[in-house]
């Protein structure tokens, strides 16, 4: 059970900080070039279905996160 001061849910912290964390390690780790061609279509079909994921997620979305744009990376979740 969460303390009564800490916030949970979309703002985790902890949780962010840890993600963060993680992340940083895999780009360090040098394997993020393997993992983005393992990650590519092995067919034409699987190619077009995930176009079609992706232009799904778009529709739904409300706009490009400001800090893809500013190169800043992470969960975005900042202490207050």
């Amino acid at each position: 059970m969460s303390k009564p001061n800490e916030v949970q849910g979309e703002g985790n912290y902890k949780a962010a900080e840890e993600y963060d964390e993680a992340q940083r390690k895999f780009v360090k780790s040098g394997k993020v070039d393997s993992a983005a061609r393992d990650a590519e279509p092995k067919t034409k079909e699987e190619a077009e279905e995930m176009q079609r994921a992706e232009e799904a997620g778009r529709k739904h979305a409300k706009g490009e996160d400001p800090a893809i744009k500013q190169g800043g990376g992470g969960s975005g979740a900042k202490k207050p």
